[in-house]
């Protein structure tokens, strides 16, 4: 999958470039002075791993030149936006330079601590700063900008961080003003978001500042080693497996509160029918009759775990309604908790109708949006016929496809950034009959080729996988795969280009420990080859009908990493080809053009994509009200003229129309029923790059199905006989 690391804190940036305020990350201190036993045990458990043994794909000796590595991570970890520590700080950082590596093998990993120390005075001092702004005034009037981003900027003295954090204070304050905020209620609005940011910090936990310690190590090994403690592992196997045992509730922290954000259909929190978005969890009991905890101002993965518990046994929630006030006398809830399919991460199933035109006629286009690669390999080992797949899921909508008499499918995998690699293979086998889907190549040199072995296939018919840079490991494998066997048509963008295979090693697993102590490490054990022989990594994989790149690939992809893996590739392993879709690829480009051309959608897609990069690429935003007022009324304005030629071409309005203005506020100040009306509005927000994939897709049906020598150009095989893109 994906790196996606949970960073002690940083500033995110909105679309159009426009800062948040800087946001901690979830879970967050008062840690012990330094580190605990077992944490000095798991530094040496994964030194063994990391830097002396075979088992790591690339090891790299832990030595001076590692050390280095290892501290500039760390403090890109801390401070990713060289907010908070200064250049004095960095300088008196220089002493542990060459230390850290002796510091990790011998698990006395203290100056971890120490720079963390650091880094908390500093975080304080600012949060001090930014909540003394709020006493003055700003002046809008001046023509200035603020840099925020600082990601290539050179660390800073104290008082170029003083002008940049008035900049950010500024910032915070105009995207209030221009959302029609007043003076008193911004003071208000950002003085709580600053003390809520510094509430954060003092809620970190040791075991935060020995993980983003530790990661800094994997880091500077590869981009997608990583070591998670004991309650990241087990959050990462709920992705993975794609369900948990709880009462299906999604929650989030507003304030000192723990709020119910939306319920899991089908789970024990929705079947009771006595929760909703917006009320507040106060007390947590276990059974009947376990002691009532009183749980305001806990952090919310501390209450996440007194509610999660095994399926059948039962949970005490007290619960104030959205509606009353915090200090209302709680209600009592009993609920049992149960196995929950976590539905939002699910396969999902829709059908897109392509109208008549010309001599073509109407199609039908089933499509399968699939946002990873999951499994449940517990309940897999333990012989559970309903555990959780991702291949099982598709085959089902496929089943159903065929039964339906669709005319093509769509595999979307936008955004997919990967997961269970034999669920890739299995998935994969979905398509194809038999054969090779991904050689595996280990760290000896050692090459595994791994096959479809179950003849026949499930959809036998045109397919078409949509891609974009966001789609990595487990989804390259499988678009490499159809791309291989020229079983269906590639379109969209460039993948991500992660070729590199990881898997977890239980560190509990060699003591046999009860209760897990010492975590878990993701370890790149091997390097994934299509069955051509080219690797993705960095490269990726290359569409067949491509649309307008949504991101730079020099900011988001494999080779932005400087320490990733090079491309190369392998002998191929022989396998089927169905079908050789160039004779075909100038024609469907031609018409796609043309018909792109011609969808607003689609057009202000592009257009969309071609400013927000144009905005990203500055790096910095005006603080000059004036020109902010400007900016914000030209994208009113185009909101209300896109509206209009909707209405004029009678096609569904955008359900996010008026919820698209920013507001100035953070997730977390929001009001969480709005903000559940409005993430449910934008999953039914117009996808014109869907719809113009289906209708490519309709293309090639169209052309293969009147041409019958270019059918036999394309799909020898089968020559398109009755609509049959494989055997």
């Amino acid at each position: 999958m994906i790196r996606n690391r949970p960073l002690i804190s940083m500033f995110l940036a909105l679309a159009l470039a426009t800062p948040l305020a800087l946001l901690a990350a979830a879970g967050d201190i008062a840690p012990s002075n330094g580190p605990t036993r077992d944490q000095a045990t798991t530094a040496r458990m994964v030194f063994g791993l990391l830097s002396d043994s075979r088992y790591a794909y690339r090891p790299r000796v832990l030595d001076d030149a590692l050390s280095r590595e290892i501290l500039t991570e760390y403090l890109k970890a801390l401070d990713p936006g060289k907010l908070f520590f200064t250049a004095q700080d960095v300088a008196s950082f220089g002493t542990y330079a060459t230390t850290l590596d002796d510091a990790i093998k011998s698990g006395q990993v203290d100056p971890a601590w120490a720079i963390f120390a650091t880094y908390r005075q500093r975080v304080e001092d600012r949060i001090a700063f930014a909540r003394k702004q709020l006493k003055g005034d700003f002046d809008f009037t001046q023509d200035e900008r603020y840099a925020y981003d600082r990601k290539d900027a050179p660390w800073a003295d104290a008082a170029t961080l003083d002008a940049l954090w008035r900049q950010s204070v500024k910032n915070d304050w105009l995207r209030l003003k221009l959302a029609g905020k007043q003076p008193d209620e911004i003071r208000k609005t950002l003085d709580k978001r600053y003390a809520n940011l510094l509430s954060s910090m003092q809620e970190l936990k040791g075991e935060e500042v020995f993980q983003s310690f530790m990661n800094a190590y994997a880091d500077s090994i590869d981009p997608h080693t990583e070591y998670m403690n004991p309650r990241s592992a087990e959050n990462f196997n709920v992705q993975m497996s794609n369900s948990l045992e709880g009462i299906g509730a999604v929650l989030f922290r507003q304030d000192d509160v723990v709020v119910v954000r939306e319920m899991v259909p089908g789970g024990p929190a929705a079947r009771s029918g006595k929760l909703k978005a917006g009320d507040r969890i106060v007390g947590v009991g276990q059974g009947g009759s376990g002691e009532m905890k009183d749980v305001v101002g806990w952090r919310i993965d501390d209450v996440v775990a007194l509610i999660r518990g095994k399926a059948d046994t039962q949970v005490r929630l007290d619960v104030v309604p959205a509606e009353a006030p915090l200090d209302s006398k709680p209600t009592p809830l009993l609920l049992t908790r149960a196995k929950v399919r976590l539905e939002d991460q699910r396969a999902k199933a829709e059908t897109i109708v392509l109208p008549a035109t010309g001599d073509a006629p109407a199609r039908r286009i089933g499509v399968v949006k699939l946002p990873g690669f999951y499994q449940d390999f517990e309940a897999r080992r333990r012989n559970d016929p309903t555990y959780a797949s991702a291949t099982r899921d598709v085959a089902r909508m496929l089943a159903e496809f065929r039964a339906q008499k669709v005319d093509g499918v769509v595999l979307d995998l936008r955004g997919n950034g990967g997961g269970s690699l034999s669920e890739a293979v299995e998935l994969t086998g979905l398509f194809i009959d038999k054969g090779p889907v991904v050689q595996v190549r280990e760290a000896g040199g050692r090459v595994n080729v791994q096959y479809d072995q179950d003849a026949g296939v499930a959809w036998d018919g045109p397919l078409a996988v949509l891609i974009n840079r966001g789609s990595a490991s487990a989804s390259e494998i499988v678009a490499g795969a159809i791309k291989d066997y020229g079983r269906g048509l590639i379109i969209g963008e460039t993948t991500f280009g992660k070729g590199t295979v990881q898997t977890m090693v239980d560190l509990d697993r060699w003591p046999a420990n009860e209760k897990p102590r010492f975590g878990e490490v993701k370890l790149t054990v091997a390097q994934f080859f299509r069955p051509d022989g080219s690797s993705t990594q960095n490269k990726g994989v290359a569409p067949d009908v491509a649309f307008p790149a949504s991101v730079d690939a020099g900011e988001f992809g494999e080779s932005t990493y400087p320490n990733a893996l090079p491309w190369t590739r392998l002998t191929a392993s022989p396998h089927v080809r169905y079908g050789n879709f160039a004779p075909l690829l100038a024609q469907l480009d031609a018409r796609h053009q043309a018909r792109s051309a011609q969808d607003v959608e689609y057009q202000w897609w592009v257009d969309d994509v071609r400013k927000f990069r144009e905005e990203n690429a500055k790096k910095s935003i005006s603080l000059n009200e004036a020109e902010r007022r400007a900016e914000r009324d030209r994208f009113d304005a185009q909101r209300k003229q896109r509206d209009a030629e909707r209405k004029r071409l009678g096609i569904n309005q955008d359900p996010l129309l008026d919820a698209r203005s920013d507001d100035g506020l953070t997730a977390d100040e929001r009001n969480v029923a709005d903000a559940v009306a409005r993430e449910a509005a934008a999953k039914k927000a117009p996808d014109p790059l869907l719809r113009e994939s289906a209708a490519i897709l309709g293309d090639a049906i169209g052309l293969l199905g009147r041409n019958a020598k270019l059918a036999a150009q394309v799909l020898p095989a089968t020559r398109n006989a009755a609509g049959h893109w494989a055997d």
